[in-house]
């Protein structure tokens, strides 16, 4: 299926670095794969947001992103993935990143932002992660917790990065409400 099939008009800007393909995922409510072939950088980012905000716009959100042969990313690239990430949870989707080649990751590692994506192998874990029982527990957040480094109680009202206010440690704490340090 060529993606004007699925969002009229997709293909009508296109970009040499950076191609985009969709294809529907029956099995996943407002789901999509989007494949990836190119490279996500300062030059080609904005092409990227305007054509997966299209998808978005289409009702779509709940989004694959195969990355196999997606062969860099700078931070610039980094940044869209984020602004689109806040974007889909505003609208109660999410966002899964499969097969990402590992200097590709580590670039989300350095800049730390590995733990605001969910990151699979294979199409069936990411299909997996989107059909996961709603946890029905109590809320993780506000959560206060004491500094692992100094013991200082802290507040966290979402998952994030954040300084000590004591000993000015990095800490972040993630969706479950675990806190690592850096």
């Amino acid at each position: 299926m060529d993606n004007d099939a699925l969002i009229l008009g997709f293909d009508e800007t296109i970009n040499d670095n950076l191609k985009i393909t969709l294809t529907t995922c029956d099995n996943l409510k407002d789901g999509v794969i989007i494949t990836l072939n190119g490279y996500i950088d300062i030059y080609t980012s904005m092409f990227f947001q305007r054509q997966i905000e299209k998808v978005v716009e289409a009702g779509y959100i709940n989004l694959i992103f195969d990355c196999k042969n997606l062969n860099y990313v700078s931070s610039t690239g980094i940044g869209a993935f984020s602004s689109l990430l806040k974007n889909i949870k505003l609208q109660s989707g999410d966002i899964v990143l499969i097969s990402i080649p590992e200097k590709v990751h580590e670039v989300f590692q350095l800049l730390g932002f590995s733990q605001f994506f969910h990151f699979y192998n294979t199409l069936d874990e990411a299909i997996s992660f989107f059909h996961q029982e709603a946890d029905t527990s109590t809320p993780v957040f506000p959560m206060i917790f004491g500094c692992p480094v100094c013991s200082k109680r802290l507040k966290a009202t979402n998952a994030g990065r954040f300084r000590c206010s004591e000993c000015k440690s990095i800490l972040a704490v993630d969706e479950q409400g675990k806190v690592l340090v850096g």
